[in-house]
């Protein structure tokens, strides 16, 4: 059902793909919007239990497209070094196909507090649970992976210590 990677000496293992979910902050959701036009959006996301989750307001374009089509993909860039005299870059990166929807129940709990670790682990354990709590207004979205691969530059790949 999903192509298979065309330079597939280039493709990540299982491990270093999963590394790159939970090393990179952010990535790209892509879906299709209005009118059949491709929406892409960046957004902050957490790689867990072999799931993407991500928040969303509960109206909007992002969710209306979602629910009108849950088949998306999700892009992460680990790594783009610019090297000029090749005209080239080395990169390191994801792409994930699945179905989004919204979360529910413990799910949602749990998927909302691993979002809460990532990106603000560093605040009180009190503070922390306050903003779970408060927060009536925005959606969990998981998508649920059905296809991932990750790929890096042959030279990134011939020199794992760059």
């Amino acid at each position: 059902m999903f192509r298979e990677m065309r330079r597939n000496t280039q493709l990540l293992s299982i491990e270093e793909t999963i590394a790159v979910m939970n090393r990179c902050s952010s990535g790209v959701l892509a879906c299709i919007g209005d009118d059949g036009y491709p929406y892409a959006v960046p957004l902050n996301y957490i790689y867990f239990n072999g799931k993407i989750y991500f928040h969303s307001a509960k109206v909007g374009h992002k969710i209306d497209a979602i629910t009108n089509n849950p088949k998306v993909s999700f892009a992460v860039v680990d790594q783009d070094t610019i090297i000029s005299k090749e005209y080239t870059s080395y990169f390191r990166s994801v792409i994930a196909f699945g179905k989004a929807r919204i979360t529910e129940g413990n799910e949602y709990k749990e998927a909302f507090k691993a979002l809460v670790e990532k990106y603000s682990g560093d605040q009180p354990e009190k503070d922390k649970q306050n903003v779970i709590n408060r927060c009536t207004q925005a959606y969990i979205i998981a998508i649920d992976v059905e296809h991932i691969t990750g790929k890096e530059a042959k030279e990134l790949k011939n020199n794992k210590g760059m």
